[in-house]
């Protein structure tokens, strides 16, 4: 009998909505299209972050570099505009000293004036002389062999790992392994190709063993850049290991410690974090935003359903006059209600997911937009947002029509 007395109420219901198409369909449109704004901003919220979470991609998230620089203050007796230069000893001592180091590595670089060649072809690319862990400090990705290794840096070998756009402009993408490459008049063995998310620039590099470089090239113990990452720790504790690290380079080349040019230091997190806050708040005002276009469509859905109630006097006064209860009443007006706002909800999701996944493909890969979607938990959200909305905004006027007085609703106006 309930099962009936259902199908009764829904046919009823669809008999309303047709008899009063209009009104129907406004009550769609405006819930569709707060749903659809909901999630489209949402979703161009991601995209947002995802395009700048792209510079990001080249580089550990983590990590932290420290270059040499120029006093910009008097010291300990020691002038302004002294140049700073780190050794081996410098990458060790942040090893041993500075807290949370994980990986860690120093640069040194040869000179972009040596050239490169392998038979007939001849180029210039960016060479840089590192520790085996470079390889997670830039991401870089072997795609061919191996990378540098301890035993290359102990044995100093002549070996090289090579960019793929180095491959393809001087082996014309052929297999380089085991081949000699001229650099300057030294030769090196190709160990390995590598691919890198930072595009084709990254990729027109050439790593080598830091040792061998500083011994061919005599830098004797010279480097340029230290970089390291810190692991799990927090934000907090990355900060403590970038102001340790200055500390030990403020003792040693005698600085002031608040000389923030003799030795630069760049922390990651600290662009990462400025970006996720900034992006917290924008998921914030979106949401708000949003919220409150589907918060409008929803009190127009109530607005019309208390219209409704209104066109409908008369019939709800002979329904209770022949003995329905308010509850039915109210069930009645409520169902309409959450029939109209989850229709129009699922509606609006639909347009606004089908129109971020024809972005996703058609936007190409910047720093600016970069696929915007939304996840299931947004969509689960949504959903049942529109649903309790529908179910409130029946709930007043399905208030106001439950107390109806039938001799009043039926006394000729």
């Amino acid at each position: 009998m309930a099962a009936m007395i259902d199908l009764d109420a829904l046919q009823e219901i669809a008999q309303t909505l047709r008899t009063h198409k209009t009104r129907t369909a406004l009550a769609v449109l405006t819930v569709a299209w707060g749903v659809f704004m909901l999630v489209l901003l949402l979703g161009a919220g991601r995209g947002l972050q995802n395009g700048v979470e792209l510079q990001f991609k080249d580089d550990a998230i983590n990590s932290i570099r420290v270059y040499r620089g120029r006093t910009s203050v008097a010291y300990g007796g020691q002038p302004r505009g002294r140049r700073i230069r780190f050794d081996n000893t410098d990458l060790e001592r942040i090893r041993e000293q500075a807290p949370a180091v994980d990986k860690s590595t120093a640069r040194y670089y040869p000179g972009s004036e040596l050239a490169v060649s392998y038979g007939k072809q001849h180029a210039s690319f960016d060479l840089r002389a590192v520790h085996p862990d470079h390889l997670y400090l830039e991401k870089t990705i072997i795609t061919a062999g191996r990378y540098i290794s301890d035993t290359d840096l102990t044995a100093r070998r002549k070996v090289a790992v090579i960019g793929q756009q180095v491959n393809k402009l001087l082996f014309a993408g052929a297999d380089p392994l085991g081949e000699w490459i001229l650099i300057g008049d030294i030769a090196y063995q190709v160990v390995g190709v590598f691919s890198d998310s930072g595009g084709r620039s990254e990729e027109e590099t050439i790593y080598l063993p830091i040792t061998t470089a500083q011994l061919v090239y005599g830098a004797k113990s010279k480097i340029n850049q230290i970089l390291y990452t810190v692991g799990d720790a927090t934000y907090q504790e990355s900060k403590a290991s970038e102001e340790k690290v200055r500390q030990l380079f403020a003792e040693r080349y005698e600085f002031s410690p608040d000389d923030k040019r003799a030795v630069r230091i760049y922390n990651n997190l600290d662009e990462y974090k400025k970006i996720t806050d900034l992006f917290y708040w924008v998921r914030v005002f979106v949401a708000v935003v949003g919220a409150g276009t589907v918060l409008t469509g929803i009190l127009a859905v109530s607005n019309i359903m208390v219209i409704s109630v209104s066109e409908r006097r008369r019939e709800i006064g002979i329904r209770k006059a022949l003995g329905a209860t308010p509850s039915s009443i109210t069930r009645l007006v409520v169902i309409e209600s959450l029939i109209i706002t989850t229709v129009a909800g699922y509606l609006g999701l639909l347009a606004s997911i089908g129109l971020l996944e024809l972005l996703k493909s058609t936007i190409a890969e910047n720093e600016y937009m970069y696929q915007p979607d939304v996840n299931t938990t947004v969509v689960v959200a949504v959903t049942l947002l529109v649903i309790m909305a529908g179910t409130l905004a029946g709930y007043l006027p399905a208030r106001r029509a439950a107390s109806i007085n039938p001799v009043e609703a039926l006394a000729p106006s």
